[in-house]
């Protein structure tokens, strides 16, 4: 099916959208929705795409049926109901809006070859001056009208001589036969047509005809493809699908060693697509960008937060707990050197020593001759065969430009019957591999399994297979991953679109074929019953009884049995009488007064040593690490309440300088004692309040 004119464009387009909105549309028959509300959401989905398509098509908006009349060619009683609703221009979420709310059906009938030439010359007048690759019609309607064949044959010449395409939306095929690539299962909602022949109004089969007649005058044989049904349309437009991006070329040359140069160019084949980034920072009331100003302001971390203008600062690598600065200078001599772009054969190996598994990077680039150089296509084409024929690979360093770091990969020979290059993929260095080790489970016979169990699980395996065989013998992917849209963006654009056009209503749910795409196919998931219930037999699961269950916090605090905090002796008669300078882990209580005792080290190192080995106490999930360091905590209040403590504060006596000292001081003896007293017991208090 040729669908690519309406759902994606890769030039520059200028698109009419032509759509009936006249009293026969709104008729149905019962359980079937109305030919206007099939036709509406046509326009809806198209229009979404656009928007998100991130082209510079221009799309504009004819209705005919309506109350109305406003467009450039009625006079005398012609052309009337036929309203131009949005002259050519690119689509945006206003125009998404009023579909979605004003686009309304109409009370009267139009012609719909009167709607043509009203789009026709809207298509005239507005590319006037402009260089639009193609100019396209898309007329929906149901033929339900009188329509006059007096000037088909003028209307006809005249698309050609403008080079108009045209394209039909119907509510019914005009074969016979729904042309929807995989019925039902399709993406998107489906609706079930009218057949040609059965219920169609005498309007609808003149009108059929005279659509045959234009199409294959226009076509010439493929003409009818260009007609759809509306369920057609539907299915495919539920998607949204980005445009085709041209392609990039990327010349340079391909060495091997000194003499020899083959000039290259290369083409991204597969490349990680990203969402075009247009978040913006609006105002919440407002929603205007404008209203939100940001402002970057550089401080020093001190009392007065002295602001630094940028040129002042440099950067600095965190190396540890130090920053070490590193300033334009030290970036520009730090990057590393090249001559520029290099694809440069390093040496060849077995294909097969090269595993799939390494490959990294986010792209494949597939290498041909460069254009328009028979002796390099000759040079190029004689490698890419040698490899094919040897099994083996090119071993590449590979530079996109002067300013990028360089990279080792490996290219292969590809040989398609319209085209041969080379694929370079990526390989990782030293530093990108991750190396783990684990213990075989082949050496352990308790964890063996049986001979039944290894048969169930390849049959699980066979059963799961996404590769079938087709009638001719050929091997066919049942689940093409190339094929299936990425959820990401399908469920970004779909809440965007949602919100610009209902603001205050919530998100709605993922879309049912979305989700239907994303599961394990419907054939696969009924011949894998069986095995499944098979595995699940021979590997029965029991439920493992603990032996000995963790006590929480609550069960080592609560009981009558658990440690209370008590005093601890710190009696070292039974100690080594050697020296310790350090608060060890296996017994840190006795340690850290041993260390009080002898005086080895000083109080405060002492104390740190001791917090030092309770942060790690405390890193171990365990009831006997936990009841470890509450030892040492209370060993640590034991000994920061004794007469050390107060002999440091009021020996130093630090407190505000008095009148006694300074002449200049506004503060008595008597203050500078009372500020003293004061500071001790706020110190003390927060002490308590530690341990």
């Amino acid at each position: 099916m040729c669908f690519h004119l309406f759902l994606s464009f890769i030039l520059q387009s200028a698109l009419v959208l032509c759509m009936d909105v006249g009293f026969s549309m709104s008729n149905s028959e019962p359980g079937q929705e109305p030919s206007f509300e099939q036709a509406k959401k046509v326009i809806q989905k198209f229009v979404q795409r656009q928007v998100f398509a991130e082209n510079k098509d221009e799309v504009g908006l004819v209705l005919f049926g309506t109350d109305g009349t406003k467009n450039g060619l009625a006079e005398d009683g012609q052309y009337e109901n036929i309203t131009v609703h949005r002259r050519l221009m690119m689509p945006d979420f206003e125009l998404l809006e009023e579909i979605e709310s004003k686009l309304q059906p109409g009370g009267q009938q139009a012609d719909w070859l009167d709607a043509l030439v009203v789009c026709m010359d809207l298509l005239q007048e507005e590319t006037m001056g402009k260089k639009f690759e193609r100019l396209n019609i898309v007329l929906l309607t149901d033929l339900n009208v009188q329509t006059s064949a007096d000037q088909l044959d003028v209307i006809i010449d005249s698309l050609k001589k403008a080079r108009i395409t045209l394209q039909f939306f119907l509510p019914f095929p005009v074969d016979g036969e729904d042309r929807a690539d995989g019925g039902g299962d399709g993406p998107g909602p489906s609706a079930a047509p009218v057949r040609p022949g059965k219920g169609l109004s005498r309007q609808q089969t003149q009108g059929l005809e005279m659509v045959k007649n234009i199409m294959t005058s226009l076509e010439e044989e493929d003409g009818l493809e260009e007609v759809y049904t509306f369920s057609d349309a539907l299915q495919k437009l539920s998607i949204f699908k980005r445009i085709d991006r041209r392609p990039m070329a990327w010349p340079c040359h391909l060495t091997i060693g000194s003499s020899l140069t083959i000039r290259i160019v290369g083409y991204k084949a597969v490349t990680e697509e990203k969402v075009k980034k247009s978040w913006a920072i609006v105002e919440a009331q407002s929603h205007q960008r404008d209203d939100v100003k940001r402002e970057t302001v550089y401080c020093l971390d001190d009392d007065n937060e002295t602001e630094v203008q940028k040129d002042d600062t440099i950067q600095g690598f965190r190396y540890g707990s130090d920053i070490v600065p590193f300033s334009k200078v030290d970036e520009d001599q730090m990057k590393y050197k090249s001559d520029g772009k290099c694809f440069s054969v390093l040496g060849f190996t077995k294909q097969e020593l090269v595993r799939c598994s390494p490959f990294m990077g986010s792209q494949v680039v597939k290498v041909f001759a460069a254009r328009d150089d028979e002796h390099a296509a000759v040079a190029l084409s004689a490698l890419i065969r040698a490899l094919d024929s040897l099994k083996m690979a090119a071993i590449v360093r590979y530079a996109y430009d002067r300013r990028s770091n360089p990279q080792v990969g490996a290219a292969f020979p590809c040989i398609k019957e319209k085209y041969e290059c080379l694929l370079y993929v990526q390989l990782p260095f030293m530093e990108d591999l991750r190396q783990f080790t684990f213990p075989v489970l082949e050496n352990n016979k308790k964890f063996k399994p049986s001979e039944s169990q290894l048969s169930a699980v390849d049959a699980l395996i066979d059963s799961m297979m996404l590769v079938e065989k087709d009638e001719d013998g050929e091997s066919v992917d049942v689940f093409k991953v190339n094929h299936i849209p990425n959820p990401q963006f399908q469920r970004l654009f779909q809440c965007l679109h949602h919100r610009g056009v209902n603001p205050d209503d919530p998100l709605p749910p993922v879309e049912p074929w979305l989700k239907r795409d994303l599961e394990r196919p419907q054939a696969v998931s009924a011949r894998c019953q069986t095995p499944l219930q098979d595995v699940k037999t021979k590997f029965p699961l029991k439920v493992v009884v603990k032996k000995k269950e963790q006590k929480t916090s609550a069960d080592v605090f609560d009981q009558e049995h658990a440690f209370t905090l008590t005093s601890i002796p710190c009696e070292v008669s039974h100690f080594n009488r050697r020296s310790l300078f350090q608060v060890g882990s296996v017994n840190p209580v006795r340690d850290f007064c041993t260390l009080i005792r002898q005086k080895t080290v000083s109080f405060d190192q002492a104390c740190q040593q001791l917090t030092h080995r309770i942060e790690q106490l405390l890193g171990n999930r365990s009831p006997e690490y936990y009841m470890k360091s509450i030892a040492c905590i209370q060993a640590f209040r034991d000994q920061s309440t004794s007469c050390l403590q107060h002999a440091l504060l009021f020996s130093d006596a630090l407190t505000l300088i008095s009148k006694d000292e300074v002449d200049g001081s506004t503060f008595s003896k008597q203050d500078a004692n009372q500020v003293l007293t004061a500071f001790y017991s706020l110190q003390l208090t927060s002490f308590k309040k530690f341990v």
